[in-house]
């Protein structure tokens, strides 16, 4: 039997180091990024798959920096939208599965108990709109699709779109050199490491299962309990702040609870997610950052 071909698009990204990574072992993988195809044009998209003739392709390719998909939705459109239905034409036509990664701000937040997987999208800003107008691309395009919906993602590897650190890196570095921070406590989310969502990914490759799944850690905590924990966890002595109402004003409308339960993992038996403190933990120790 020969091995399975995997492409994951944006390969060199925070989430798709990761997944390539998991995926170590388990088959022909390929870490396809910008410079290898263009996910908003049809011809690029189908140019490199009908070469490669994968079986599974994981999109991790997105841009989700919230302020330049407000100041640019046209390009918010393009890679989000259009992109995810170009991925899911060619993977169709290639029989081939479709898994893509989508986010919790499809919701306004209003529920303020976790979503799920059958709650109304409402979204506030251009980013949440244009990455369900690819779920939906996606959903209608290819029958072998699987849509995951996480949430406040961190890892490893660089995220470029927002500037290089991710939220732990950031918080490190500003309590190492101040002393003190201040994070807003007005946002409930789930941190969610990009290692524990690339295992899930690996673990739905296999399952033969189909749809939309929300696909987040356990728990949920503000950013500001978040930040707390980093501290604590790696023994800085720093002091972290609840910031005023208006001390950091946002630019564009967010989802102020924006929580998702993996009731479909769950259903399936699927769902490997732990607390969102353990991935936090196990990020600290592999970073090589000392801990208490």
């Amino acid at each position: 039997m020969n091995p399975r071909k995997i492409a994951v698009v944006g390969g060199n990204g925070q989430l798709g180091s990761d997944v390539v990574e998991a995926f170590a072992g388990k088959g022909v993988i390929y870490s396809l990024t910008h410079q290898d195809l263009e996910v908003s044009a049809l011809d690029s998209v189908a140019t490199c798959f009908r070469a490669l003739r994968p079986d599974i392709v994981v999109n991790t390719a997105a841009l989700h920096h919230v302020e330049n998909c407000e100041r640019d939705p046209q390009l918010a459109y393009a890679v989000n939208a259009v992109g995810a239905r170009n991925l899911a034409v060619v993977t169709q036509d290639l029989d081939a599965v479709l898994i893509h990664v989508s986010t919790d701000y499809v919701f306004d937040g209003h529920k303020a108990r976790p979503y799920t997987e059958n709650d109304l999208p409402l979204p506030l800003n251009v980013y949440g709109n244009s990455k369900l107008a690819g779920e939906h691309f996606v959903r209608t395009g290819n029958e072998k699709h699987i849509v995951l919906r996480t949430s406040a993602l961190y890892g490893r590897q660089p995220c470029r779109a927002k500037g290089g650190d991710n939220f732990v890196d950031r918080m490190l570095r500003l309590g190492r050199e101040r002393g003190e921070v201040r994070v807003v406590a007005t946002e409930t989310v789930t941190p969610t490491s990009t290692q524990d969502l690339a295992r899930q990914i690996v673990v739905l490759s296999h399952a033969g299962c189909y749809g939309l799944f929300h696909a987040t850690a356990e728990g949920s905590c503000t950013w500001h309990e978040f930040a707390c924990e980093i501290f604590a966890r790696a023994g800085l002595p720093v002091r972290c702040l609840i910031a005023g109402p208006n001390e950091f004003p946002a630019k564009v409308p967010r989802p102020q609870y924006s929580v998702l339960e993996n009731a479909e993992l769950k259903r399936a038996g699927l769902n490997q997610f732990r607390d969102w403190r353990e991935g936090l933990h196990a990020y600290l120790e592999q970073t090589c950052i000392a801990v208490a």
